[in-house]
């Protein structure tokens, strides 16, 4: 959570029904074709090794992409897309093991000659997109995710599918009718927080694909990553992956998740069934291909997992954030989504929390700021001054369209902390739950701060007395321990584990 504006539009927060998933940012990866294979070679006999040397006379992608309109393209959007992921993911080892799999694809791919960026995003989302031009993007959180090689490189190479297919140029048609809707949107709500999630949704959709160009990408991704060596089933073992995971992080199984791999590249049992049988072309399954998983294993040891420490961190019902030196909890059966811009979280019966905060520089009373213009459908009668754990505070609550909301607000210094309740109009839940925000919500000692410590996926080798009971029991971070196991695991209802197995878990 970093400190923004808050406005008064906050009843499409509570009808947002969903945990969507959190921004962060991520390092640049150039990799370029460096391998030129003739007609009459095998390309199911190439092997890939990686051969890394410094050149004598060395390419940048800057220097390789100069000229070409579809870069051109890429780059403009480029620093939206980091910008709404939070920024870049910057780690040495992730960043070769990326490089290492987008290497062995562009070798063999539609268009071997296309230079590529790719940059790994530090977000926990589930997801991965393409630009014109080579721009490609992976969040840590889908590296997280998958469970080898081959899984990422049958994203990566659905990504540059895209690319080499050019399909960029009917998006660009579509960003200039999403650039015309921008300014209707921005001109209608140009001070409200709504209008700005409206725009930046838009811009965010500017990375979509249509249906007929998503499955024309899987036929390419698909070939692609069987003549690059790796496993073709991959495609199609990942896709269940992330529904599964889909499925976990929401709070609605059926609802959409804004920002995750799903909501932009349709899913669907058919598709799943597609993407099987072009990889049949190389053969049954198993039978072709390596899926890289122990390089891969390698390669995401010690990878963050969920929250980075700028943002603050979520312990199953409890938010806290060492560098703010505060925390609070939300009820039983509410999730919690700690965004860049707030943390949000969702409850049984539509109920809605907004938590976030701004710099307190006029120093006027809470009051007479609950009262300063910056909520729509107020109740004057209602502002009064209270005492939050020893802490200046004052609530309020307003009403507007089908919503009721409390409102409190909580001076610590020169910040000033906020919370907004959202409940269907007559809910008796808005007193309970915002009387729990408020009597949870407290400074935490130095102490406490030093000893939050980010959460990291963890490789380690089964031992002889070791189940998937007492691997799970070792997670970190949630309160369904077993089922995310399972899940970042690929481990089916009934899956067991053997001594000498390599699996991960998500621990400080």
């Amino acid at each position: 959570m970093q400190f923004l504006s808050w406005n008064s539009a906050m009843a499409a927060e509570a009808d947002r029904r969903r945990r969507p998933v959190r921004l962060n940012a991520s390092v640049a990866v150039v990799v370029a074709a460096g391998l030129v294979l003739s007609s009459c070679q095998s390309l199911f006999e190439q092997a890939y090794e990686p051969s890394v040397a410094p050149s004598r006379n060395p390419q940048i992608v800057d220097e390789v992409q100069k000229g070409d309109p579809r870069a051109q393209m890429g780059a403009r959007e480029h620093p939206r897309i980091v910008a709404s992921y939070g920024g870049e993911y910057s780690d040495a080892k992730t960043e070769r093991l990326v490089a290492r799999i987008a290497g062995a694809l562009t070798a063999v791919s539609e268009n071997p000659n296309q230079s590529y960026r790719i940059t790994i995003l530090n977000s926990p989302a589930i997801n991965a997109f393409a630009l014109p031009g080579g721009y490609l993007y992976v969040t840590r959180g889908l590296l997280a995710l998958a469970n080898d090689a081959s899984e990422v490189a049958a994203v990566l190479s659905h990504e540059m599918a895209h690319v080499t297919a050019n399909h960029g140029i009917e998006r660009q048609r579509r960003e200039e009718a999403e650039v015309i809707a921008s300014r209707v949107v921005a001109e209608v709500l140009s001070s409200d927080l709504a209008g700005k999630q409206a725009l930046a949704r838009g811009k965010l959709r500017l990375a979509a694909f249509s249906r007929q160009q998503e499955l024309q990408a899987d036929v390419i991704g698909v070939r692609t990553l069987g003549e690059a060596g790796y496993d073709p089933y991959a495609a199609a073992r990942f896709l269940d992956s992330m529904a599964r995971y889909s499925q976990f992080t929401s709070v609605d199984p059926a609802a959409d998740q804004s920002l995750d791999f799903l909501s932009s590249h349709p899913n669907a049992p058919q598709r799943v069934e597609l993407a099987k049988r072009h990889a049949r072309a190389f053969g049954p399954e198993g039978t072709h291909g390596e899926t890289g998983r122990d390089y891969y294993l390698n390669g995401i040891d010690g990878l963050l997992y969920g929250d980075s420490p700028q943002e603050g961190f979520v312990r199953g019902q409890t938010f806290l954030h060492g560098q703010l030196g505060i925390r609070f909890d939300v009820p039983p059966g509410f999730q919690i989504d700690n965004k860049v811009e707030a943390v949000l979280a969702t409850g049984p019966g539509d109920v809605a929390i907004r938590f976030d905060g701004v710099a307190d520089n006029q120093k006027i009373s809470l009051p007479n700021y609950i009262s300063s213009g910056w909520v729509t459908g107020l109740l004057p009668d209602t502002i009064r001054t209270i005492t939050v754990n020893g802490l200046e505070a004052a609530t309020a609550r307003a009403s507007a369209d089908r919503w009721d909301f409390d409102i409190t607000v909580i001076r610590i210094g020169p910040q000033i902390f906020r919370f907004l309740t959202a409940v269907p109009k007559g809910s008796p839940a808005l007193e309970t739950t915002a009387a729990q925000l408020r009597a949870s919500f407290r400074r935490i000692t130095p102490q406490e701060a030093a000893s939050l410590k980010p959460l990291r996926v963890r490789v380690v080798t089964v031992g002889s007395g070791d189940t998937v009971g007492t691997l799970s029991a070792r997670m970190m971070g949630t309160d369904r321990k077993l089922e995310l196991f399972r899940l970042i695991n690929a481990l089916g209802p009934t899956s067991t584990v053997t001594a000498g197995m390599r699996v991960k878990i998500i621990s400080e």
